[in-house]
């Protein structure tokens, strides 16, 4: 295929009149498209006002796409506590589906092409699913919760371990590729230190295995783990051999220098979530102290129950925003700085190469949008334009592998009407079964 447009090959080049020309599964040729269009006049041709890189999602939570809006204005822990950890303590294989399905789907028509995404601690399986039918690439993992957890998601150590081993061991590599496993404690909190050590040990036993979790999200987060192990957060972290470069933390609002100076001689991934942190009052993470660093920053959307988007657009915005008003100086954490999180830095977290950009030998991830938009006229900067005004509703298609996964408001092989018809049928009955008050605050 011949995608043609403005493309936008990476934060810092951009082709005006270009286009990418896809063979297979790769990039095989970036340049003008008058030239392209001559040198492969047998490809499908496709036209876009922007040509860009998959953006990726270096933390979600697909199975919480039920909960969209039921503990909105709530603090952290009462959120978790009181709606979100019962909403998944009642959901059934079938719901979990639907849910799955609906986060991806979401995902990919906001141009959200990669997912690191935490799940819960049962019927993880049917995530594994959703992520293969709907063709998103994904970096996923059961959730593991041994300890000061609420009834139907506490689990025996030993049992938490040994079902993450066997989901490893059947979706690990899937579909050619496109599915890997992170092995994913909930936070410190629900996690025994057997938790933790196990779940390092289970990940250093499976070549290319990952570990995604949470971690200082919360002041009140912080005191728990500090009151429980003497250590702050990253550092009790850092003694269960939770960092490390094949680890990916999200958020980390609140650290101080030693916990910084740990992420960096680590080489810990972080992903920045700037609208859960906002709405849920968390405060604003020292994304660009991070960066000064050398620590690589992802973004996040986090879940729909603290966001209440999967939009990918908003988040380069947000966090671009937050960080001029953090730092009092507008040019901190410019469009391009925001865009590299949103892409390169995402495949650091998401732990895939040759991806997040326009290159001849990356992976064929790829978005169009339609600049067909009031607020998208003029547009003197491509790149400002992605950041500053683009929405996730102006992506027109999405390709994934070299698989056209959405195209022109449908999905390729999914019918997401009927998606959200079971999606919103699980949700009322899941809510209603965990005695979740979904009335405005």
């Amino acid at each position: 295929m011949l995608l043609a447009g403005t493309v936008v090959v990476d934060p810092e080049t951009v082709v005006p009149d270009g286009a990418v020309v896809v063979d297979g599964r790769t990039i095989a040729a970036v340049g003008d498209a008058s030239t392209l269009r001559d040198r492969y006049p047998d490809h499908d041709r496709r036209e876009c006002d922007i040509v860009a890189p998959g953006l990726i999602g270096g933390h979600v939570h697909s199975v919480q796409s039920l909960g969209r809006g039921i503990a909105d204005d709530d603090a952290l822990l009462d959120w978790l506590f009181d709606a979100v950890l019962p909403m998944e303590a009642a959901m059934d294989a079938e719901a979990t589906r639907a849910a799955a399905e609906l986060g991806y789907l979401e995902c990919l028509e906001s141009g959200t092409t990669t997912v690191v995404d935490h799940l819960s601690v049962h019927h993880a399986a049917e995530a594994f699913e959703a992520a293969i039918e709907t063709g998103i690439r994904a970096r996923l993992g059961k959730v593991l919760m041994d300890r000061d957890s609420p009834d139907g998601l506490l689990e025996d150590t030993e049992t938490a371990l040994a079902e993450s081993d066997a989901l490893i061991r059947e979706y690990h590599g899937a579909a050619d590729g496109r599915i890997r496993y992170a092995v994913t404690p909930r936070f410190a909190i629900t996690c025994s230190e057997a938790c933790l050590r196990g779940c390092r040990d289970l990940a250093d036993r499976h070549e290319g295995v990952t570990i995604h979790t949470h971690a200082s999200e919360n002041e009140d987060e912080i005191e728990a783990v500090e009151a429980d192990t003497g250590k702050r957060n990253l550092l009790w972290l850092d003694e269960v051999g939770l960092t490390g470069p094949d680890v990916t933390l999200a958020h980390c609002v609140h650290t101080d220098e030693r916990e910084r100076e740990v992420l960096a001689e680590t080489d810990t991934v972080v992903t920045h979530c700037p609208s859960s942190n906002m709405k849920l009052a968390s405060g604003i993470a020292p994304v660009q102290d991070y960066l000064d660093r050398g620590i690589t920053v992802a973004l996040g959307n986090d879940g729909p129950p603290c966001n209440n988007t999967l939009d990918p657009f908003t988040e380069m915005r947000q966090a671009s925003l937050l960080g001029k008003v953090d730092a009092r100086d507008p040019t901190r954490l410019p469009a391009a700085t925001a865009l590299e999180m949103a892409t390169t830095n995402g495949a650091r977290a998401a732990g895939f190469d040759r991806l997040g950009t326009l290159r001849v030998g990356m992976r064929a991830d790829v978005i169009g949008l339609t600049t067909d938009r009031t607020r998208a006229t003029p547009i003197h900067d491509p790149l400002s334009h992605l950041v500053y005004a683009a929405h996730g509703d102006d992506v027109t298609f999405a390709m994934v592998d070299g698989e056209v996964r959405y195209a022109d408001g449908e999905h390729v092989g999914i019918d997401a009407e009927a998606v959200r018809e079971r999606a919103t049928r699980h949700a009322k009955r899941v809510v209603e079964t965990a005695g979740i008050d979904t009335a405005s605050r």
